[in-house]
């Protein structure tokens, strides 16, 4: 079998040692056909947008004969398409390094990027008659010694000198564009770097029709056209809300059926759904592609994606969204809610009061959240939006976390896990009685909410990191609140927990809703599950709630 390219994103290097790949070379001719001359694709992080570029350099770049790459892949058969391979000059810069602590070591950095594709094409350019002021450019770029103004002029100048020295318009690939603005979010010099990337933009993007034929930017996001692509009248954005180019990136239903088949995995889709599918592109479903090959690769599931890149921006704006904790408790319980999704995302600073919109904005294109259906209303996209799979949700139950880790210290934390892990209920009573008396508000267990409990208690769990935590699984005759189980050891203590809030209506007793809990336990057979899973060491019990107070019982 072919193996699994985990972390390549150089197409050339991908096909030449004959690893697994999924075709999308029908990108290549629709990026052709696009009536579009400046195309903006934002995707998620780790779904394939640096292959797919590093796919149209080699394939439109006339600097060397690729024709053999493509022999057997789809866009092989479009003969239309394949008269433009190997037939543009092409500049090609990736952004995806450039996460500096300053302003200005970022700007040394980009400088060093356009110095890199000067030298690249040093000899086209000094092929052709150069004017006094371009030379003095380019020999300042090619020294190190260029200045803001320079770099913010220099791939319009090497636009027009490839396109003079090959008599052939460029081809322009810019890939994640928006990683050195998301670094100075963080950073706090934002608005330096929105200043710099609108110029940077805007002079080598607008009206330069003459020297480009095509120019195709990824990233995550789309910053706000007010902040960067104000003077651009000639881009198309295609974001996950659009059917454009919406099965071009991550795997579709067909291509995960015919790897796991490939790999003798099919017997798995169930899982595979659970845990790696759920994304929305326009009219297409989606798989998170790099989860879906490292779970091929090593032949379990386990979280992949969630861990690829820091949460720092999610975290922050969380923690200014004071709605949002309200909504994630619902959103654990694979409950949906509605909002305003605007595909324009403005950072502003770090003291800026982020609103609901940018909130649910942010975390839906970068992946985190799905829809399940949109519609277009007084001029906004209002989207249904939930959780996409059981990865996903691992990243929402650490946000919990944080918030109990900010509460408690470290140690009294890992006396209360250790309770669990050892099977000391009486002490986990004790301790847990505590942390929901002194985290949870009155607002929130008022109600006595089951959700609210439930989302405190995962957020909690979520600190074993030995362990699974399954939330809301289907087991036995219905579904099982949690299950905790060692992610190696199947001999250590496995754990089945049914959460019970008291029916004050029924004027239900604490010793009522404890009997009722592990009764529940009983009849629904949710042992079964562990049990199917290998486990033979399985604890269960219930927990009730009533307000700020907590009792146990085991099954």
């Amino acid at each position: 079998m072919q193996k699994i390219p985990i972390g390549m994103s150089d197409f050339k290097e991908l096909i030449e040692t004959d690893r697994y790949y999924v075709d999308k070379t029908d990108f290549i001719a629709e990026i052709i056909d696009s009536s579009a001359k400046v195309l903006l694709l934002p995707r998620p992080r780790r779904f394939g947008k640096t292959l797919n570029l590093s796919m149209l350099n080699y394939f439109f770049d006339k600097s060397e004969n690729n024709k053999e790459l493509f022999k057997r892949l789809n866009i092989a058969q479009n003969t239309k398409a394949m008269e433009h391979c190997n037939a543009y000059p092409i500049i090609y810069i990736t952004f995806k390094d450039v996460k500096e602590e300053s302003f200005e070591k970022s700007l040394t950095k980009i400088g060093m990027l356009i110095e890199k594709e000067f030298a690249r094409h040093k000899k086209a350019i000094f092929s052709i008659e150069l004017e006094e002021k371009e030379k003095q450019l380019i020999e300042r770029l090619l020294i190190t010694s260029a200045n803001q103004v320079d770099f913010e002029v220099a791939l319009k100048l090497l636009s027009k000198l490839l396109t003079l020295a090959h008599n052939q318009k460029c081809i322009i690939l810019i890939d994640e564009y928006d990683t050195p603005i998301q670094t100075a979010f963080l950073k706090g010099y934002y608005e330096e770097m929105v200043g710099f990337f609108k110029t940077f933009m805007g002079a080598v993007l607008k009206d330069n029709d003459v020297h480009v034929y095509k120019a195709v930017l990824t990233g995550i996001l789309r910053i706000s056209k007010e902040s960067i692509f104000s003077d651009l009248n000639n881009i198309e954005v295609y974001t996950l809300l659009d059917n454009e180019f919406g099965d071009k990136f991550g795997f579709n239903t067909n291509e995960v059926k015919n790897m796991l088949k490939t790999y003798q995995l099919e017997n798995s889709i169930d899982e595979v759904n659970e845990w790696y599918n759920g994304y929305k592109i326009g009219d297409f479903t989606i798989y998170n592609p790099w989860s879906l090959l490292n779970y091929v690769n090593r032949r379990r599931f386990d979280v992949y994606w969630a861990n690829t890149s820091s949460n720092d921006i999610i975290r922050i704006l969380v923690e200014n969204s004071d709605g949002f904790r309200d909504d994630l408790k619902y959103l654990l319980k694979g409950e949906m809610v509605e909002k305003v999704i605007n595909p324009n995302i403005t950072f502003k600073d770090r003291d800026f009061n982020f609103n609901e919109e940018m909130l649910y904005s942010f975390l839906f294109f970068s992946g985190y959240l799905k829809y399940t259906s949109k519609e277009w209303r007084q001029g906004e996209h209002i989207c249904t939006l939930g959780i996409v799979n059981v990865e996903c949700q691992y990243i929402f139950r650490k946000i919990i976390a944080n918030w109990v880790s900010e509460k408690f210290s470290n140690p009294r934390l890992r006396i209360l896990l250790k309770s669990l892990t050892d099977g000391d209920l009486k002490l986990f009573e004790k301790i847990f009685s505590e942390f929901v008396r002194d985290t949870l508000s009155f607002y929130d267990t008022g109600k006595n909410v089951e959700s609210v409990y439930h989302a405190f208690l995962l957020g909690l769990l979520v600190n074993l990191s030995d362990y699974e935590v399954i939330s809301n699984k289907e087991a036995g005759y219905g579904r099982v609140d949690i299950m905790v189980l060692h992610k190696e050891d199947k001999e250590k203590l496995a754990l089945v927990i049914e959460l019970k809030t008291i029916d004050e209506f029924e004027e239900e007793t604490k010793e009522k809703a404890l009997i009722s809990a592990v009764k529940q336990i009983e009849e629904k057979a949710y042992a079964s599950e562990v049990q199917k899973k290998g486990y033979t060491n399985i604890l269960a019990f219930g927990v009730v709630f009533d307000g700020k107070r907590v009792w146990v019982k085991e099954g």
